[in-house]
């Protein structure tokens, strides 16, 4: 069993305890964002880093709706 830190930049996302540590480049979803594994650090030998990078999220999109406009 291994604890397991997901860092990105300097925040820790997720500290979590698995059987098994994700590999570099692989493809990860913590808290519903999805991510990649840019490296991996064993502190103790039971303790990891895992250094990842998430997406980033446009929260300024603009959805045009033209279903409830009034027809005439």
């Amino acid at each position: 069993m291994f604890i397991v830190y997901y860092i990105e930049g300097r925040n820790i996302l997720l500290n979590q305890l698995c059987k098994n540590v994700p590999k570099d480049g692989e493809e990860i979803k913590i808290k519903g964002r999805k991510g990649k594994v840019l490296s991996v650090q064993q502190i103790d030998e039971n303790k990891v880093h895992v250094q990842v990078t998430l997406e980033r999220v446009d929260k300024n999109k603009v959805v045009l709706d033209n279903s409830k406009k009034k027809k005439r």
